[in-house]
């Protein structure tokens, strides 16, 4: 009996012995796109697969292009579309055989190659945990928490960068429940936004949120070594929870050198790429908390792995996540079970539609969000509210 026969006849999961053989006959035949508008900075891209039994499955290939216009979905489309062609007609239980094709295409791409590629692999994952009938956590060994704690991203709500505006939005999201909120004050800076007027935003949001709550720090790389250290040292009295690429993840001479210099732990990868993006801040123990995106990384299972490389350096995880809400559902599934998570990203307060883009509703209590025990992420797109939104 092989490993598959013996979970579908039941000596692994209970109760699947009437699918045996029934990934052998169920294959992936279409894929429909879709390009929601969500603010002029914000568009959330999904994809839905397509089988001959009727199921569908979801991934979202958002946040890896720039700001979305309509002329640019074409291109998009295409990119993600040269990756689906690598599985029509095709088991969508062949993960590893997709991986195998399509990684190193990804590789050899940038950021929306790796977007594109990962999509397709989020959707595998959907339709086998929907084909077996268990939420996808179970595929890669169930959870060990049924809610995870996730922290407000006030970023992109707040379009008017001073203090008093970050300050107004961190108060609605702990009056909301949530304990623990971040942002990117210095975004557009040195052009239009001042250093010290990003270090007053920090300083606003700390007396806005109180000395219980968590505060996290996104400096999107704008420095160098030095102001990346001099930031740090004047933002101590603020006890950031962790204050995030200071410099690009990608240099790690660099990053390691400010690590090795502040107080605060340190974040970052959110848009590095496989298990060799992440190996040489790992390695090093460069960061303290390393942040692998679903999209951007290879997908799920990529995800898994890089998770398990920082555990062996005791990294935590704490997935990059400001996006839609079939990234954030998949995301739930990976780090349901995932020993080294430590709080999963929301981008917060944007458009209050954002949750009913799915059926059933995404909601978030209590600054957390559950893991569901329906089959695959435990959503479907809402195709009406989508129709309602489309770019």
């Amino acid at each position: 009996m092989t490993r598959r026969e013996a979970i579908l006849g039941g000596g692994g999961l209970a109760g699947f012995g009437p699918l045996r053989g029934a990934e052998s006959s169920l294959k992936i035949t279409g894929m429909e796109f879709f390009a929601v508008k969500a603010s002029n900075r914000t568009q959330w891209l999904f994809i839905r697969l397509k089988t001959n039994k009727g199921l569908t499955g979801l991934g979202e290939c958002s946040d890896g292009w720039g700001p979305v216009k309509a002329p640019d979905l074409g291109a998009i489309e295409t990119l993600v579309a040269e990756f689906f062609e690598l599985a029509r007609d095709q088991s969508p239980f062949a993960i590893e055989a997709y991986r195998q094709k399509g990684r190193p295409l990804a590789k050899a791409g940038k950021v929306p190659a790796h977007t594109a590629f990962s999509a397709i692999e989020q959707a595998h994952w959907d339709l086998v945990g929907k084909s077996l009938g268990v939420p996808v956590y179970e595929l890669f060994g169930g959870k060990i928490r049924d809610r995870l704690p996730v922290y407000a991203n006030i970023n992109r709500i707040t379009t008017e960068r001073t203090p008093e505006a970050f300050a107004a939005n961190a108060r609605k999201a702990i009056a909301e429940g949530y304990t623990s909120v971040k942002a990117a004050p210095w975004d557009g800076y040195p052009q239009s936004v001042s250093l010290e007027l990003g270090i007053a935003c920090v300083e606003a949001i700390r007396k806005a949120i109180g000395a219980s709550n968590q505060l996290f720090i996104d400096c999107h790389s704008h420095f160098d070594v030095k102001l990346g250290i001099d930031v740090a040292n004047r933002l101590e009295p603020q006890n950031v929870v962790w204050y995030e690429e200071p410099v690009a993840p990608t240099l790690t001479k660099e990053t390691i050198e400010i690590h090795s210099t502040i107080k605060q732990p340190m974040a970052g990868g959110e848009m590095l790429f496989g298990m060799e993006g992440f190996a040489p801040l790992g390695k090093a123990r460069g960061i303290d908390i390393v942040m692998p995106d679903v999209k951007h990384c290879g997908g799920l299972l990529e995800g898994r792995k890089i998770s398990a490389m920082a555990e062996l350096e005791g990294i935590q995880v704490a997935p990059h996540n400001p996006t839609g809400p079939v990234a954030t559902a998949a995301s739930v599934q990976w780090c349901a079970g995932l020993p080294n998570f430590k709080i999963l990203e929301y981008q917060w307060g944007e458009v209050p539609w954002r949750g009913d883009l799915v059926n059933p509703p995404q909601t978030f209590e209590g600054g957390t969000i559950a893991a569901p025990s329906a089959p695959g992420f435990g959503i479907e797109l809402n195709d009406l509210v989508v129709k309602e939104h489309l770019l």
